[in-house]
């Protein structure tokens, strides 16, 4: 099956970029145009009826954050394409399918492109809106679930339960809603590894927080620390420092 896109970037390069790597690993995707910005966008979104649109996040008039806020229907999946890496958790929040990092990674473009191929399938054949197999989809997914290997053997928790993670030598500490917590016997290097990059963020060589579930407050007087929800303090260190307030600004 055919996929229909629009690629929209205010930068002439990026468009050519994708458009040409699009065509050589992904034959299943037909371009339908290139918009350099919002309001060209609008246009062809109605001249072309796209069900696929790779969106820049930082274009000068009108951000991609902002361009799919004004619209009153939209039947498109959404990919984003940035090379601000501070934009993930939000473009989530957007319901894209995907965010793309540039210079983009083929593997991660072609991964992409079969989630939003997988998505249209599902919507022709359960004769249901593109939007809203996406919003079921996003839904589904919106809390994975976790086994933590124990003494005894294993505990199953949503992500969203975790609200933070402590480093005890080769083992973790992890610290659930309602007090409770599991002492882990892998290491948090592999939490760190495994875990929702866009839900957590390792603050310290010995913390991972739970940013998108359990962050109640920042606080620069008191050393850099994050106040979360269960009333641990955790040290931010100055090396992390920067990108953490980066991800505080997404939300």
């Amino acid at each position: 099956m055919k996929i229909n896109a629009l690629i929209v970037d205010d930068e002439y390069n990026c468009r050519n970029n994708l458009e040409i790597l699009l065509t050589d690993f992904c034959s299943n995707v037909n371009i339908v145009g290139q918009a350099e910005s919002a309001e060209e966008a609008r246009i062809m979104l109605e001249t072309h009826q796209p069900n696929l649109v790779f969106l820049d996040i930082a274009m000068p008039e009108e951000d991609g954050f902002s361009f799919l806020r004004s619209l009153e229907k939209r039947d498109f999946a959404v990919i984003f394409t940035t090379a601000h890496n501070e934009y993930a958790l939000k473009a989530f929040k957007e319901h894209a399918i995907d965010y793309l990092e540039k210079p983009i990674n083929i593997d991660e473009l072609i991964t992409a492109v079969t989630k939003v191929e997988t998505l249209i399938k599902n919507s022709e054949s359960q004769d249901e809106s593109l939007n809203a197999i996406i919003q079921k989809a996003l839904k589904l997914n919106s809390s994975a679930k976790i086994s933590i290997p124990t003494r005894d053997g294993y505990v199953i928790v949503d992500e969203t339960e975790i609200v933070h993670l402590e480093a005890s030598d080769n083992y973790t500490m992890i610290f659930l809603t309602a007090g409770r917590k599991h002492l882990s016997s892998k290491n948090i290097k592999v939490y760190e590894e495994n875990l929702d990059h866009f839900r957590f963020f390792r603050t310290h060589k010995s913390h991972i927080i739970n940013m998108k579930d359990h962050l109640r407050e920042f606080s620069r007087s008191n050393g850099n620390v994050a106040l979360l929800t269960d009333g641990k303090t955790v040290p931010i260190s100055r090396r992390k420092l920067s990108d953490f307030i980066g991800r505080i600004n997404t939300f």
